[in-house]
């Protein structure tokens, strides 16, 4: 049984830093796409940062450029989101996901994702 679970949330003042990890297990395959997204009541779940397994190509969404980087340790299988420079509207809940292969043509569609965590919440105050 896959599970993701991600840790490393937690409150900080704007213009601070917080690593997100997300731990994988139970997944069998060499090959996927693992993203970061984050929500806050009321919108949509957005696409924050994705990378592929197979090659670590990543992608990230407008919100993320140039202030958060996406990585994966291939040995312990954990994905992490570095995110510097935090400013208020980035507070949110932020979840890792898994999209095994095939993939579809965008990586930040949340219903591609088959495995999701629990999230962990990330407060930035001003």
């Amino acid at each position: 049984q896959v599970h993701l679970e991600e840790s490393g949330g937690g409150s900080v003042q704007a213009g601070g830093s917080l690593r997100l990890s997300c731990v994988v297990s139970g997944y069998g395959d060499d090959r996927g796409l693992m993203a970061w997204f984050r929500q806050v009541p009321g919108k949509e779940r957005e696409g924050v940062a994705g990378i592929y397994m197979i090659g670590g190509a990543s992608f990230y969404g407008k919100s993320a450029a140039a202030r958060f980087t996406i990585s994966r340790d291939e040995v312990k299988n954990i994905l992490y989101l570095q995110m510097n420079n935090l400013k208020p509207e980035d507070t949110a809940m932020y979840y890792c996901a898994l999209n095994p292969p095939p993939f579809g043509d965008t990586w930040s569609i949340p219903h591609e994702y088959d495995y999701w965590g629990q999230g962990t919440q990330v407060t930035v105050s001003s």
